[in-house]
C-alpha cells in the first residue's frame, strides 16, 4: 500500500503521542493527572442530558438525520441575536457541524485549488494547519508575538502573500495563547479581507469562557463581517457537549450554500437526539454558563497561585479554558519538558510546539482537573525539583 503525499504532512498528533505515553504510565500504576487535552469534566446540565437520553430511546430518531433541523437553526438564530446582537437568517446563514474542529478542516475544502495561499496564526490550534493541508494549501503562519499581547499584526503580512492570500483564520479567545482581541483587531481583519479579497474563518469557541469580568462578543457583530467571512462556534465548552460533537458555521451565506453542498455529499447529518439537545442546551437557564466560565476562572487562579509557589511563575490566562506558560527557567525545549515532567511527575501538559513554531518555549495547560488535583500537580512538580 501507498500512501497518499498529503499524509507526509500529517504526522501523528501530539495528544495521540501524549495518550499513548498516559496508558503507559497508568499501566504502570501512575496516577495520573491529565492537564492536556481540553476534553471538559463540567458536564451539561441536567436538563440536556435528560433531553439527549429520552431523545436516544426513541426509535425514530435513529433514521438520517440528513440535514439540520429547521428549529435548530432557528435556535442558533435566536442565540446569536440574544448573546452576540446578531441577525443570521437561519435558513441561509447558519449551518450545523459535528463541532467546530470537524468544520474548520472541511471548511477549506470548498474555496481552496491545490497552492491556494492561506494564513494561519502562529501557534494555534492544530486543525487550522490540518485543514489547510488537507485542501492542498499553501501556508503563510503569521506569528502571534507576545509584544502584540498575542494578537496577529494585519501589517506584517507580505503584500505579495496578502494579494495571493484566499483565506486568512484567527481564533480570540485564542486556543493555545488565551488572548483576547479589542474590537480595533476585528476592524482591521475586515478591512484587509475586502482590500485584498481574502476570507475569514474566525473560530470563536471560548467567547463565554473570558475571566476578569471582561466580555468578548462575536467577529459577526462588526460591520462588513458577513461579507467576508464566517464563524465557527461550539457548544462543546460552553455546555459540556464535547463528546456529543455539535457546532455551527454561520454568516457569508454565499460560503454557507456551499460549504452546505459540500457537507451533503459527505454526510447524512447530526444525530438528531444530539440536534435536540443542542436545542435545549441553547434554551435553557444560561447561569450555568456563567457557572462554568467561573470554575474555570477558579482553577486558573489556582495554578497561577500554586504554580508561582513552587517557582514557575506563569501568566494569566485572559480566556478559554487554558493556561499559557513559558517554560520554566533553564529549559528551552517544549516537547522534552513535557516528556521529563510525565516520567518524573505523572502530570500531563502540551508542548507548545505542538502549535506552530512560535509556541516553542512553553507549554499549554489545559483547565481540566478540580483544584485538589492541580494543587496535587503542584505539589508532585516540586517534589520531582524539575524546576
Amino acid at each position: 500500500m501507498k500512501t497518499a503525499r498529503r499524509m507526509k504532512n500529517l504526522d501523528k498528533g501530539v495528544f495521540t503521542v501524549i495518550l499513548d505515553k498516559k496508558n503507559e504510565l497508568i499501566k504502570n500504576g501512575v496516577d495520573v493527572i491529565d492537564l492536556s487535552v481540553g476534553t471538559p469534566n463540567i458536564p451539561p446540565t441536567k436538563c440536556v442530558l435528560d433531553k439527549i437520553s429520552n431523545e436516544a430511546i426513541k426509535p425514530e430518531n435513529y433514521i438520517y438525520a440528513i440535514k439540520d433541523l429547521d428549529e435548530l437553526r432557528q435556535t442558533a438564530a435566536s442565540w446569536y441575536k440574544k448573546r452576540y446582537g446578531v441577525e443570521l437568517n437561519p435558513m441561509t446563514e447558519i449551518l450545523a457541524a459535528y463541532g467546530t474542529q470537524e468544520g474548520l478542516t472541511s471548511a477549506f475544502l470548498p474555496l481552496i485549488d491545490e497552492g491556494d495561499v492561506v494564513i494561519l496564526p502562529d501557534p494555534a490550534y492544530p486543525a487550522f494547519t490540518t485543514g489547510a493541508l488537507i485542501s492542498g494549501a499553501e501556508i503563510y503562519y503569521l506569528p502571534q508575538k507576545e509584544e502584540n499581547g498575542y494578537v496577529m499584526d494585519l501589517s506584517e503580512i507580505p503584500e505579495d502573500i496578502a494579494k495571493k492570500a484566499k483565506i486568512i483564520v484567527a481564533s480570540y479567545p485564542n486556543n493555545p495563547t488565551t488572548a483576547v482581541a479589542d474590537d480595533s483587531f476585528y476592524v482591521e481583519l475586515i478591512k484587509f479581507a475586502k482590500k485584498y479579497d481574502v476570507f475569514v474563518f474566525h473560530d470563536n469557541a471560548y467567547s463565554e469562557l473570558v475571566f476578569d469580568e471582561k466580555k468578548c462578543g462575536s467577529f459577526l457583530a462588526f460591520e462588513g463581517a458577513k461579507d467576508v467571512g464566517v464563524e465557527f462556534n461550539s457548544l462543546s465548552k460552553t455546555y459540556g457537549m464535547a463528546g456529543a460533537r455539535v457546532g455551527f458555521c454561520l454568516g457569508n451565506e454565499e460560503f454557507i450554500k456551499v460549504f452546505n453542498n459540500l457537507k451533503s455529499n459527505t454526510n447524512f447529518g447530526l444525530f438528531l437526539p444530539v440536534q435536540k439537545g443542542a436545542i435545549e442546551a441553547l434554551t435553557q437557564d444560561q447561569t450555568c454558563v456563567t457557572k462554568t466560565c467561573k470554575a474555570y476562572e477558579k482553577r486558573r487562579d489556582v495554578i497561577i497561585k500554586s504554580f508561582k509557589k513552587i517557582g514557575w511563575d506563569i501568566k494569566k490566562s485572559e480566556g478559554s479554558m487554558f493556561v499559557w506558560a513559558k517554560l520554566p527557567s533553564g529549559y528551552t525545549d517544549s516537547f522534552k519538558f513535557v516528556m521529563n515532567l510525565m516520567e518524573k511527575t505523572g502530570v500531563l501538559v502540551v508542548p507548545g510546539i505542538s502549535f506552530g513554531k512560535t509556541g516553542e518555549g512553553h507549554v499549554r495547560i489545559a483547565l481540566v482537573e478540580n483544584e485538589d488535583r492541580i494543587l496535587d500537580a503542584a505539589m508532585r512538580i516540586e517534589k520531582s525539583g524539575i524546576i
